[in-house]
């Protein structure tokens, strides 16, 4: 199962269109996946479902977690880096089985000129550390507030085509 993490909880955000795009993306090519938004979180996430603890409003995405065996996560840039509440979302599911062995493909997106580069390299660290395999093509999607239309599909022909060289190898890998 895959699934598509979009990964911020900010309203409104660019990732979330992006993710779903990547979804209807899979779905053209026949592969069923979900979108996890870090927007649905439990409020209290950093109190409830950390240092051993669970809640009932976090169990089912502790539960889409562990089914998920390939993920993709959307990662907009936040200071130099990716968001504080997906490292929040690593910290409280389960370790080790929540990553373990499991896949991942990156995409880092900004409304500046580099695509996050900063902040996919400093997650895949934190992948890395989790056991989870990173596909070789991360993809860096510059000026997605000027590239994405308002239902989140790109206009910029070299971010369709890697997009779509992206998924066609994350699914074979």
């Amino acid at each position: 199962m895959i699934t598509i993490v979009a990964s911020t909880n900010r309203p409104g955000s660019s990732t979330l269109k992006i993710a779903k795009y990547y979804q209807r993306q899979l779905a053209k090519r026949g592969v069923e996946a979900n979108v996890l938004s870090l927007m649905d979180l439990p409020r209290e996430i950093a109190f409830s479902d950390l240092y051993g603890n669970r809640s009932a409003e976090f169990e089912p995405v502790q539960q889409l977690v562990t089914a998920t065996d390939r993920f993709i996560f959307i990662i907009p840039e936040y200071n130099g880096s990716f968001p504080g509440i997906l490292k929040v979302f690593i910290d409280a599911c389960n370790f080790p089985e929540s990553f373990y062995d499991k896949k991942a493909a990156l995409v880092g997106i900004s409304s500046g000129k580099y695509g996050n580069i900063r902040g996919v390299e400093h997650f895949t660290g934190v992948c890395h550390y989790v056991n989870l395999h990173v596909h070789p093509m991360r993809l860096h999607i510059p000026a997605i507030n000027k590239d994405i239309d308002a239902e989140g599909n790109p206009q910029s022909e070299d971010t369709i085509k890697f997009i779509n060289q992206q998924l066609d190898r994350f699914i074979k890998m």
